[in-house]
């Protein structure tokens, strides 16, 4: 009951978020349009790549286009619903969390829902429309994909809020979370393959980047499924999202009131 309560809490500020930018039809379209084409831009000079280069330590053209597939739908997801983490930072500097504290529900949710983004959703929308044309999936791959989604968002929720919650923490906190996000979002478009050691293990870790382009490509790279593969990046993507948790719980005891008053429709 508790997990379909927030679910109703989520559809019900996805909804007020998007009568909020249908307002500005035009803009909405634009900032759609820019994020696909930009993703346009990037996955072409990948397949260009493996056009010259067919096979890179076992990775081919398939693989590719499931990575930025599943990276831009899982980002697009967390981002369109929970775009107000990506400013967390900033934020809790500036001591603006005040109205967030005053719900009666998990202060998180509130503040993680409280807005979206329309790139987002042209993330998320580029994602499911680049697998079902250009990897034509089967049904058992197709549910995969869609359960791997949600994993992956899972994956940078639980990562925006630890990076953002470097705010409890240190001053000026707002430069090394941009930066934290940048290596995450650079090493989750590029094939896991090219990475080992010391660098792999910090990609599932400090920058959980491989439960986006590690596992879950794997899971869904062959003929047949890998279940073992999905069970592993759902478990990690709940590690990471407690993770998120905790660090924004025990640094929201240190955290100090910016006394701001903020009237909310």
């Amino acid at each position: 009951m508790k997990l379909f309560s927030y679910l109703k809490l989520a559809l019900a500020y996805f909804k007020l978020n998007i009568g909020i930018h249908s307002q500005y039809k035009a803009a909405f379209a634009w900032q759609f349009l820019a994020m696909v084409l930009n993703n346009c831009t990037w996955l072409a000079f990948w397949l260009i790549f493996f056009e010259r280069f067919p096979i890179i330590k076992g990775w081919g053209r398939q693989d590719i286009l499931t990575l930025w597939s599943l990276t831009s739908a899982g980002f697009g997801l967390a981002t369109a619903c929970f775009y107000n983490l990506h400013n967390l930072a900033l934020l809790i500097a500036r001591g603006e969390l005040d109205v967030w504290l005053t719900y009666p529900r998990n202060a998180v949710a509130h503040l993680a829902l409280a807005k979206m983004s329309p790139t987002a959703l042209g993330d998320l929308c580029f994602g499911y429309i680049v697998y079902l044309a250009l990897v034509r999936p089967d049904a058992a791959h197709m549910l995969a994909f869609i359960v791997l989604t949600l994993n992956i968002a899972l994956v940078f929720i639980g990562f925006n809020l630890m990076r953002g919650s470097l705010g409890f923490y240190f001053a000026q906190a707002e430069a090394i979370s941009e930066q934290w996000f940048f290596a995450m979002i650079t090493f989750s478009t590029y094939p896991n393959c090219l990475f080992e050691g010391v660098v792999k293990l910090i990609l599932f870790t400090l920058i959980p980047a491989g439960l986006v382009s590690g596992l879950p490509v794997e899971a869904l790279a062959t003929k047949e499924l890998r279940p073992e593969l999905i069970g592993l990046s759902f478990l990690g993507a709940l590690a990471i999202l407690a993770a998120g948790i905790a660090i924004f719980n025990f640094g929201l005891r240190s955290y100090q009131s910016g006394n701001l008053i903020e009237m909310r429709n």
